[in-house]
């Protein structure tokens, strides 16, 4: 199984920018999606973004497609977040994930998953 360690969260001013980092370590499969979920107080987990490691396709949640990019690195098996123009309601605690294979048809739905990361706390302040 692959072992997923988010990093990069803090405490950030409203329009700010923040990167988050999802390294990726163990029994790791390129034909995988690797996601991006959030979970805010009192919420469900909301897709927030996907790439798939060797294709190279993207998609993006509704909220965050004009403001948030996803990439990743070969060489560090790491995944990245950039978030920009942030906003109070970007706050949760954000979550790194796996699904293998390589339709994209559920890659919105949380259930779908493999194996998730510790999560790591963005807070976005006004």
């Amino acid at each position: 199984q692959v072992q997923l360690v988010e990093s990069g969260g803090g405490l950030v001013q409203a329009g700010g920018s923040l990167r988050l980092s999802c390294a990726a370590s163990g029994r790791f499969f390129s034909n995988s999606f690797m996601s991006w979920f959030r979970q805010a107080p009192g919420k469900d987990y909301e897709f927030v973004a996907a790439i798939h490691w060797i294709l190279g396709e993207t998609e993006f949640g509704n909220s965050v497609k004009d403001r948030f990019t996803i990439s990743r690195d070969f060489a560090k098996t790491t995944v990245y977040l950039q978030m920009s123009s942030l906003k109070v309601e970007d706050t949760a605690v954000y979550y790194c994930a796996t699904k293998s294979g390589s339709t994209n048809n559920d890659i919105k739905d949380f259930s779908r998953y493999d194996f998730w990361g510790q999560g790591t706390q963005v807070t976005v302040s006004s």
